[in-house]
């Protein structure tokens, strides 16, 4: 009995590394799609892949990090010659998302981004921090290597960088809001959702398109989406935008029409990562503020229960002791044990 039941732990967790690494694989194919040419060097502006890994380690927890190398192994084969350094870029896209699951573990990170501190540990820690690694090991083997001149490391690592980054950025939080899913929306939500779904539509090929450099368009409605269905929709919203802006940053037309590549790049960056942290930390503080109230009507609520025991002259009920957060009881929204 004993043997049967590890047997199927461990067949489930192969099942979770195979998953993993094929959905790794397809994200980054996905990325692949749309590249831009940077001193020589080709690289994707949003690596949907990295926010991939970082979703798997944190819902899966840490054991699932083979799926990550298989995945970015058969990548990086699609894209290159097969060759003994590959293994050293392999090892770089898996220790980076590894290393980010590692601090936003240590941050106290929870997955439900529902304060502002998860939304800014995402960002500085599991973002702009731990994709150093992949941007310094990949651009710094193409230096060594002789693929790349040594005067072009910083404008390719930079875009390698912002690139993993923003995958990050837009799709970590998506993955793990749609886990975090209860309940679906009641039917006049619905219509709402629907009825910003149409605007999204028809605004946003627009305001990337326009010859005329309408990007500013999109904030009102990010912030529109992130005030009334906050994480799920201002995520949504923004990964919409950046499949867009990034088409049209790669065809050099709409507001990326007549600028050079390296001007291409720094436009559609920034806008992508302006937009993905707006979409981000807006939706953590709002989150962050209707748990708060959510917190005060449930102890008013109480508080009005006592009063009524005590004006009756009875004793108060008791109250319910918070759950040990400790490894037996873990808070809900935590991370899973590291493996």
């Amino acid at each position: 009995m004993v043997g049967n039941e590890d047997l199927r732990r461990r067949g489930g967790s192969v099942v979770q590394v195979l998953v993993v690494g094929a959905c790794y694989f397809a994200a980054g194919r996905i990325g692949l799609i749309r590249e831009l040419v940077v001193e020589g060097a080709v690289v994707t502006p949003v690596y949907p892949a990295s926010g991939v890994a970082v979703a798997a380690l944190l819902i899966l927890g840490t054991r699932c990090w083979p799926g990550i190398t298989i995945g970015a192994f058969f990548v990086v084969l699609s894209i290159v010659i097969p060759r003994i350094d590959v293994l050293v870029t392999v090892a770089g896209q898996t220790a980076a998302p590894v290393c980010a699951a590692l601090l936003l573990r240590r941050a106290r990170f929870h997955p439900d981004l529902g304060r502002l501190r998860d939304g800014l540990a995402l960002v500085f820690l599991g973002a702009l921090g731990a994709m150093l690694i992949s941007a310094t090991v990949g651009v710094g083997l193409l230096v060594v290597t002789g693929h790349l001149a040594a005067h072009s490391f910083w404008p390719v690592w930079l875009a390698w960088w912002v690139g993993d980054a923003m995958g990050v950025l837009i799709v970590t939080p998506l993955l793990l809001s749609l886990g975090n899913a209860r309940r679906p929306l009641p039917t006049a939500r619905w219509k709402e959702a629907t009825a910003l779904a149409v605007i999204a539509c028809a605004l946003l090929p627009l305001a990337v398109y326009s010859s005329l450099s309408l990007l500013y368009l999109v904030y009102p409605l990010l912030i529109w989406t992130a005030l009334r269905f906050q994480l799920v929709g201002s995520v949504l919203c923004a990964l919409l935008t950046s499949v867009l802006a990034t088409v049209a940053a790669t065809d050099a037309v709409g507001a990326f029409a007549g600028l050079s590549r390296i001007e291409v790049m720094a436009k559609l960056q920034a806008f992508n990562g302006s937009m993905a942290l707006t979409a981000l930390l807006l939706s953590a503080v709002i989150t962050e503020q209707r748990n708060t109230r959510s917190s005060v009507e449930k102890a008013c609520q109480e508080l009005v229960e006592v009063l009524e025991h005590l004006t009756a002259g009875e004793a108060p009920p008791p109250r319910p002791q918070p759950d040990d957060e400790g490894p037996e009881n873990p808070r809900p929204g935590r991370l899973p044990p590291a493996s």
